[in-house]
């Protein structure tokens, strides 16, 4: 039992709430309030112990506890800021066995900033809590929300922020996985936030603990210039002392840059000692046009980034080139043996000789004599500028599978040229979020541990990340399905993802797009109950009225009129369900460019 001390009144507010179905603000009366305070200040329940004082904390009720050695070896140290899904979040600056978290129980937090969502750090103990709150702006209006808390102990692995291997006891370290997760809510995208009321007290037996809050700002300011989507966390060299150059395809220009890095899945930090960005030379490989420029991180060299986490690196005046390649050098100054990773990625790229240290310098390619068929830790490449960006969410086909290797001919490649080459449009920065194998419904990678199967999280889990914390994201494509059809998932469940996806991204003031689902009679298991679950995806979705702003008829434009249950051979890359260059081709030429726009056709 908690007792609330009401305070006097907040400023009288307009209410507006932030879900897809909501209709215009209205007036509301005003009402009573805690008043705003720090988030720290309310921190009444401890969560972390040592594994030696275990009865210094008691996380859930029943003397159960997070561990502090578990969270250092992560890399969530007292006081670190990390940065998860775009949201900076700093982690409680305490010491093991002080209170370190609240209880929601209707408390107002003051909080400052704009951005298009609330990201709050937390865990529920006694199942997993749901409520609702709301955030207050400084015009006096204000929105409310809806948050889910997975509980510490059985919620999912796929949405998890962090793992840890054990949990403290009155009895004794036990080996168990605990779970934290970064939870992100819409708030109104311009306004500045004031404060945020926390949900209620769930009642006896369960509590919403929250860590950290933050506004994220989702990169106002920045486009995509290129992008891509960790498909899990796989075994890797092992690189110790040696330098990643990796090649990416940069879709937009601009005259400053910044880069993604991300430890996604990681159960521990990875320490890079240093990094640079070059456009790379005329003869392809290594080598670079012109000295690397190095990149700084907090105004460093260096950079570690610890588990689950992301690091931006600073601004750096750079002219990015529309449509040509970068290269991206990371110096693993320790071992590395796993790594978050896109493994599709259609380019080669490069790393240097063990143990030859730093050659992020280096202009040459003479130190690279190894490749990489995959983009470990780089998951963004930002410009400064131009007017948003537009994610395209995906599996394989949209990864660029049967496509030529090293061309750039996916179509989301095809799109990103065809934004640049007019001007009637805004000129939108394309980010591929595609994933081989990858599921609207269900996972391939499980979330946690390293794994050889790198298809990703289901798209709905992954959306926070792969979507809505890219930069300026004003539009999302999905062309998923084919690969829930495939293992069986009836297509009413595959319906449902899709809506549950635009539902969310509109909450977040997306433009939502879908694609019908393309054929595939003659790949192995594509068989006559593959094609009807299809073909009653694809219905649904011609159907109108189910929560997408527009359709792209991907089916139609690639399948054999004559035989609408396969690819037209002239797309068909060969094995029947990828299309080739020429299908890709075709996908990015057949979209009408102002479907994509927010408020357009």
């Amino acid at each position: 039992m908690r007792v609330r001390l009401w305070g006097p009144l907040l400023a009288p507010a307009l209410c507006l709430s932030l879900t897809p179905a909501a209709g215009p603000a209205t007036a509301a009366p005003a009402q009573r309030a805690t008043p705003p305070v720090a988030l720290a200040s309310l921190f009444d329940n401890t969560a972390v112990s040592e594994p030696s004082d275990p009865a210094s904390a008691d996380f859930d009720g029943v003397g159960n506890s997070l561990s502090a050695r578990d969270l250092a070896a992560a890399g969530w140290t007292p006081g670190r800021v990390l940065t998860v899904d775009a949201a900076r979040l700093r982690w409680p600056r305490v010491a093991p066995g002080r209170p370190d978290n609240v209880r929601a129980a209707g408390q107002t937090v003051r909080l400052r900033g704009r951005g298009d969502a609330l990201t709050l750090l937390v865990a529920a103990t006694g199942g997993t809590v749901t409520g609702s709150g709301t955030v207050h702006y400084r015009d006096g209006s204000r929105s409310t929300y809806r948050l889910t808390a997975p509980d510490w102990r059985t919620g999912p692995l796929n949405t998890k922020a962090v793992a840890l291997p054990h949990i403290n006891t009155p009895g004794g370290q036990r080996t168990e996985r605990a779970r934290l997760y970064a939870v992100g809510v819409p708030v109104a995208r311009g306004r500045e936030v004031a404060a945020v009321v926390l949900p209620a007290d769930p009642g006896p037996g369960a509590d919403l603990h929250v860590f950290a809050a933050a506004v994220r700002d989702n990169g106002a300011g920045w486009t995509g210039g290129w992008g891509t989507s960790t498909g899990g966390y796989a075994q890797a060299g092992p690189w110790r002392d040696r330098t990643l150059r990796l090649v990416v395809r940069t879709g937009v220009g601009g005259p400053r840059v910044r880069v993604r890095l991300a430890n996604t899945f990681a159960s521990a930090p990875v320490d890079f000692g240093a990094a640079s960005v070059a456009v790379q030379g005329a003869e392809d490989g290594a080598g670079a046009a012109r000295e690397p420029v190095p990149l700084t991180f907090g105004g460093r060299r260096g950079v570690r980034i610890p588990a689950g986490a992301q690091a931006y690196s600073d601004p750096l005046d750079f002219t990015v080139p529309a449509g040509r390649d970068l290269l991206v050098s990371l110096h693993l100054s320790g071992t590395v043996t796993a790594a978050p990773v896109h493994r599709e990625s259609r380019q080669v790229s490069y790393v240097s000789a063990p143990g030859s240290g730093d050659r992020t310098g280096d202009i040459g390619g003479a130190a690279y004599p190894g490749t990489l068929t995959g983009w470990p830790f780089l998951t963004g490449v930002e410009v400064a500028g131009g007017p948003g960006t537009v994610v395209t969410l995906g599996d394989s086909l949209t990864d660029g599978s049967g496509s030529t290797a090293g061309a750039n001919r996916r179509w989301p490649d095809v799109l990103a040229r065809r934004f640049q080459a007019q001007h009637r449009l805004p000129r939108y920065g394309v980010v591929n979020s595609g994933i081989a194998g990858n599921r609207v419904v269900t996972d391939r990678y499980p979330g946690d541990g390293v794994s050889t199967d790198t298809s990703g999280v289901g798209a709905r889990r992954r959306l926070e990340r792969d979507v809505l914390a890219q930069p300026s994201v004003r539009t999302v494509v999905i062309f998923e399905g084919i690969n829930d059809v495939r293992a069986g998932t009836p297509a009413a469940e595959v319906v449902a993802g899709l809506r549950d996806i635009a539902r969310r991204a509109h909450g977040r003031g997306l433009r939502v797009v879908v694609a019908t689902v393309a054929p595939c009679e003659g790949f192995a298991d594509c068989t006559a109950a593959v094609d009807a679950r299809r073909t009653a995806v694809n219905a649904a979705i011609r159907a109108g009225g189910a929560g997408f702003d527009a359709v792209l008829d991907y089916d139609a434009v690639l399948r054999d009129p004559a035989r609408p249950q396969r690819l037209l051979p002239a797309y068909d890359s060969g094995d029947h369900l990828h299309p080739g260059d020429a299908g890709l081709r075709a996908l990015g030429e057949s979209v009408d460019l102002r479907a994509l726009v927010p408020g357009g056709r």
